[in-house]
C-alpha cells in the first residue's frame, strides 16, 4: 500500500446527531464516485476523519486531490505520510516529509493529536519533543505558535502516525443527496448552473429541465446546456436532464396573448411543466437562478405572478445576490465561459420589445386563459440525458 494518503476533515456533517451516520455513509459514496479514474483506492471513515488510501504503486495524487476538493461535505483535506509508531523513527520521517515545506518557511509550530491513548507520549510532549527535533534539523526556522508559516501536524491513530502540513480548503457544505431532490430549471445562461451548484452544496440531489425551441434555438444551444450540466455534475454528481420541446407553446403564446405579458406567461407555463416533471421524478422543489430586478421577468410583480403557477416550493438562492457575485462563482466552477457562448436559448428568442415589469395576476390569468394549455402540454416528447462527470 502506498505510504502517502489523503485525510479529509468533515464540516457540518459532524453536527447532525442521529442522522450523522447516514450522512457520512453517503459522503463516502460520493467520495468513491469522485475518485473514479484515480486508480485503486480504499476509502474509510474513522473519528470524524475520512481516509483515502492508494493501492497502486504510483497513484496520481494531484488528480485525486483535485477531485476531492469538489466533494461537498469536506471541510478541508491534506496529503499525509503514514509514519511509524516508533518515536525515534517517526522523528526522522517527520523531518524528511516536511523538508520541502520548511525550505519555503521561516516559522513553524507542531500540532499533535493523539486519538490512540495507548501511545506512550501525550500530545503536549509530542509537540515539544518534535519541535526540538525540527529546530535541530532546520536551524533557519523559529517557532511561532500564533502565526506560523507552516504547521507540522502529527495525528496518532489506528496504529500509525500521520504526518502532514497545512491543509487545503474543501468544498464545505453538506453531502449532495442528503437534503432531498430538486429540479433545476437549467437555461444556457450564467445563473442557473450556479444555482444548481449552490443548492447541491446544501445537500440537494440535482436533476434538471431545459426548454428548447427549434428552429429558433440551434443544436449548439443544446450542446451548450449539456456542457453546463456536465461541468455542474463535477460537483453535484450525475445529473438527470430532461429537454422539453417548447416551440409550439411559445408560438401559441406569441400568437394569442398580449406581447407585453409574453415573458411572464412563458415563465408560468415553464414552471407548470417543471412542477409536473418534478412530481413524476420524486423531486420536491424547483430551483431557478433568478435574482430580484435583474430582468423584466424577475421583478417582484413578475415573480409573484409566476409563483402562483407552481404547486411546489420554488428556491431562488440568488434572489438578493449581485450579478458579479454570481459571475465569480461561475468562474470558480468553470461554467462562465460556456454560459457566455452566443447561442440563444428559448427565453430570449421571443423577448417582447417592452415587457411589463409590474404585471398584475388578474390580467395575466385572463391572457393565459386564451391558451389551450391542456392540449399544448399533454403529449410533450421529452428527451432524456443522464450527464455524468466521468464520461
Amino acid at each position: 500500500m502506498y505510504e502517502e494518503v489523503i485525510l479529509m476533515k468533515l464540516g457540518e456533517v459532524v453536527l447532525k446527531g442521529l442522522n450523522r451516520r447516514k450522512l457520512e455513509d453517503l459522503l463516502l459514496k460520493n467520495i468513491r464516485t469522485a475518485l473514479r479514474g484515480c486508480g485503486n483506492v480504499n476509502v474509510r471513515n474513522s473519528q470524524s476523519t475520512m481516509f483515502v488510501e492508494f493501492l497502486d504503486d504510483e497513484p496520481d495524487l494531484d488528480l485525486a486531490e483535485a477531485a476531492l476538493k469538489r466533494v461537498f461535505g469536506i471541510m478541508n483535506l491534506v496529503r499525509a505520510y503514514r509514519g511509524d509508531y516508533d518515536w525515534e523513527t517517526l522523528k526522522a520521517q517527520t523531518a524528511e516529509y516536511v523538508a520541502p515545506a520548511s525550505n519555503r518557511a521561516k516559522t513553524f509550530k507542531v500540532d499533535a493529536r493523539r486519538s490512540d491513548k495507548k501511545y506512550p507520549l501525550a500530545s503536549p510532549q509530542i509537540c515539544m519533543d518534535m519541535g526540538e527535533h525540527l529546530l535541530n534539523e532546520f536551524p533557519h526556522l523559529t517557532v511561532d505558535v500564533h502565526h506560523p508559516d507552516v504547521v507540522v501536524s502529527i495525528e496518532i491513530r489506528d496504529g500509525f502516525a500521520y504526518i502532514h502540513t497545512n491543509p487545503e480548503k474543501g468544498a464545505g457544505g453538506l453531502p449532495a443527496g442528503t437534503g432531498g431532490h430538486g429540479m433545476l430549471m437549467l437555461s444556457g445562461g450564467i445563473d442557473s448552473p450556479v444555482a444548481g451548484y449552490v443548492m447541491a452544496k446544501r445537500g440537494l440531489k440535482i436533476s434538471a429541465v431545459h426548454f428548447e425551441s427549434p428552429p429558433y434555438t440551434s443544436e449548439r444551444a443544446k450542446e451548450k446546456v449539456l456542457t453546463l450540466a456536465k461541468k455542474m455534475s463535477v460537483y453535484t454528481g450525475p445529473v438527470e436532464l430532461w429537454i422539453v420541446p417548447f416551440t409550439e407553446i411559445q408560438e401559441a403564446i406569441r400568437d394569442t396573448c398580449k406581447e407585453d405579458l409574453f415573458t411572464v406567461i412563458m415563465r408560468r407555463v415553464m414552471l407548470k411543466i417543471a412542477c409536473k416533471l418534478a412530481r413524476e421524478k420524486d423531486a420536491r422543489c424547483i430551483i431557478t437562478g433568478e435574482s430580484l430586478g435583474q430582468v423584466a421577468s424577475q421583478t417582484l410583480g413578475a415573480i409573484q405572478c409566476t409563483d402562483q403557477a407552481a404547486d411546489l416550493p420554488v428556491f431562488r438562492p440568488f434572489i438578493g445576490t449581485d450579478k458579479q457575485d454570481i459571475v465569480d462563482i461561475a468562474r470558480t466552477i468553470d461554467t462562465f465561459e460556456t454560459s457566455i457562448l452566443p447561442y440563444e436559448d428559448c427565453c430570449t428568442v421571443f423577448t417582447p420589445k417592452h415587457p411589463k415589469t409590474n404585471p398584475h395576476l388578474e390580467e395575466v390569468l385572463e391572457e393565459e386563459a386564451k391558451l389551450d394549455l391542456d392540449t399544448l402540454t399533454k403529449d410533450l416528447h421529452l428527451e432524456f440525458v443522464k450527464v455524468k462527470p466521468w464520461d
